[in-house]
């Protein structure tokens, strides 16, 4: 079943069709089984000396855990912490632990984990052993550990759960997979510290967060960056391989850029063939598509780098909780 029907049925109205619904049950018995030596008390999540923050969702698909885990990166430092980040490193090949550097290939530790290291410049440890890759960072000597992802990964001690919840897709039909997008029950919001929501309708409770991108930036370094602005009124080449691909579009779109949109599958590794159009037209791409295309990018493909805005309230209340 192609990703397009797969929305219809999650997110657009249409009827989850039999075999799906059959198939609820036995992932709701998989993930119980999964979690039961953890609840029963045989095994037990690991405490690290310093503190760490999940940030996680609980749909599949993107829904905009990198900026916040960005804006985490810079807001802690603003505060007098030296925070790092661990990742499983998905969609790489490399299964770690192993501690990044700036020359990182994300085909081989994942296009996000290689993008939180470029952009923050913080300690990135990735590893399929949670433990093991967030121990990586403690000979980094980091005093705060965000996980991305992780919300359903027991293994790894937690001070503070932050589920981030896309706002225009919300909860789509509200069902578990593989009728629905949950990957946990709607009742796990209720069990986190913050959820965080990107844009869209914002329930009582929840923390706004907005993304903002207004510059476009050449791939290949050679020129400078160009107001995004600066594509209004014209037609560009819009490539997306995250879990939300019409939010990008959509943001480019009331830029007043004419949009011709080329949709990939989450994670997706990108490839020379991917960006071959029949025209000279200029190609905007996200900054996670980015990292990807360092070796064959041309003077025509440009990364819209986008900023999570956060209210102070928030980033200072972690903070708190922290210090606590």
């Amino acid at each position: 079943m192609k990703q397009a029907d797969v929305d219809r049925i999650w997110y657009g109205g249409e009827p989850a069709p039999l075999w799906m619904r059959l198939l609820v049950p036995v992932y709701r018995l998989l993930n119980a089984a999964m979690r039961l030596s953890w609840r029963i008390g045989v095994r037990a999540p690991e405490r690290l000396p310093v503190p760490v923050i999940v940030i996680g969702n609980i749909t599949t698909g993107g829904t905009g855990k990198t900026p916040l885990v960005l804006a985490l990166i810079e807001a802690l430092k603003h505060r007098g912490w030296h925070p790092g980040v661990v990742s499983r490193g998905y969609g790489g090949t490399e299964a770690g632990p192993i501690l990044l550097d700036d020359a990182a290939d994300p085909r081989r530790v994942g296009d996000e984990p290689a993008l939180i290291r470029r952009r923050s410049g913080v300690p990135v440890a990735i590893g399929r052993r949670r433990v093991a890759a967030a121990r990586r960072l403690l000979d980094a000597k980091v005093d705060v550990i965000l996980a991305d992802d992780g919300l359903q990964n027991p293994s790894l001690a937690r001070d503070i759960e932050i589920c981030v919840v896309d706002g225009q897709r919300r909860l789509g039909n509200g069902r578990l997979l593989p009728a629905g997008p949950l990957r946990e029950s709607a009742e796990r919001l209720k069990q986190v510290d913050f959820v965080v929501c990107n844009g869209g309708q914002v329930a009582e409770g929840e923390i706004l967060m907005h993304l903002s991108g207004a510059e476009a930036v050449r791939l290949d370094g050679a020129g400078p960056s160009r107001p995004l602005s600066a594509f209004t009124g014209q037609p560009v080449h819009a490539v997306a391989a995250i879990g939300n691909p019409q939010r990008y579009f959509e943001s480019l779109r009331r830029a007043g850029i004419e949009v011709i949109e080329h949709a990939f599958t989450d994670h997706h590794a990108l490839e020379a063939a991917d960006l071959d159009f029949a025209d000279e037209l200029p190609i905007l791409m996200t900054e996670k598509d980015a990292v990807k295309c360092d070796s064959f990018a041309t003077s025509r493909c440009w990364q819209v780098p986008v900023t999570a805005q956060l209210p102070d309230f928030f980033l200072d209340a972690v903070d708190a909780r922290l210090r606590r």
